[in-house]
């Protein structure tokens, strides 16, 4: 029997200098001529949940407790939370080993492989977020990170801003239907070339990351 081969629904046309297997996926950790940023970085291959119970805001997945209002979200260990609604909460893993399935399975379905997931970071980051949408991902009233929910590129999507310079600079996460994948990629990278948008591999996220958790700003929750 051949072994099991999990398929990334984003295709780009830079060339991959690392790679490895994990989990049955393919995943590039760097490419060749990354630049010096902004980036876009495919993490179809991070594990995402959606979970649905009444009472959401009192469970604590993974130890992470769900936020208390629409919008809101947490990150800790390199598991973040958002708090879609009154019933409904998504969970994300961002780290770079293999993430445990939750422990209590009941109200989480995974979409993993539903969904595009992508990461939009470095500087400049915010000029070429507003050549896709009008969602206000620049309202000084939110401290990062924080959810938004609407069109990116004309395609609902889900954004979580993780980060905000004053510069900016800063992270935004997005995931939407997996059909859209390689429509939303070319309107990304459209949108972000006159900034100097390139692809770049898991690497340059995760260093990035591991940054914003040690020195978060003065814009993100404590």
């Amino acid at each position: 029997m051949d072994a099991i081969k999990r398929r990334s629904p984003v295709a780009f046309l830079s060339r991959p200098s690392r790679t490895i297997i994990r989990d049955h996926w393919e995943i590039i950790l760097a490419f060749d001529n990354e630049g010096p940023g902004p980036w876009l970085v495919d993490l179809c291959h991070q594990p995402r949940w959606d979970l649905q119970d009444g009472r959401i805001g009192d469970l604590a997945p993974g130890g992470l407790a769900v936020p208390d209002a629409p919008g809101a979200c947490g990150l800790e260990n390199q598991m973040l939370i958002n708090r879609m609604n009154g019933t409904q909460a998504a969970l994300w893993h961002l780290g770079s080993e293999v993430a445990p399935v939750p422990a209590d399975a009941a109200g989480y379905t995974d979409v993993t492989e539903a969904t595009l997931f992508l990461a939009l970071f470095g500087p400049r980051i915010f000029e070429v977020t507003e050549h896709l949408t009008n969602l206000d991902f620049g309202n000084p009233q939110r401290r990062t990170p924080f959810l938004l929910q609407g069109p990116l590129a004309h395609v609902p999507c889900q954004a979580v801003v993780l980060a905000r310079g004053e510069d900016g600079s800063g992270g935004v996460l997005l995931t939407c239907s997996r059909g859209y994948a390689q429509d939303m990629v070319q309107a990304v990278l459209s949108a972000g070339a006159a900034h100097g948008l390139r692809p770049a591999g898991e690497n340059r996220f995760m260093t990035w990351l591991a940054e914003l958790e040690k020195h978060p700003g003065p814009n993100n929750r404590q």
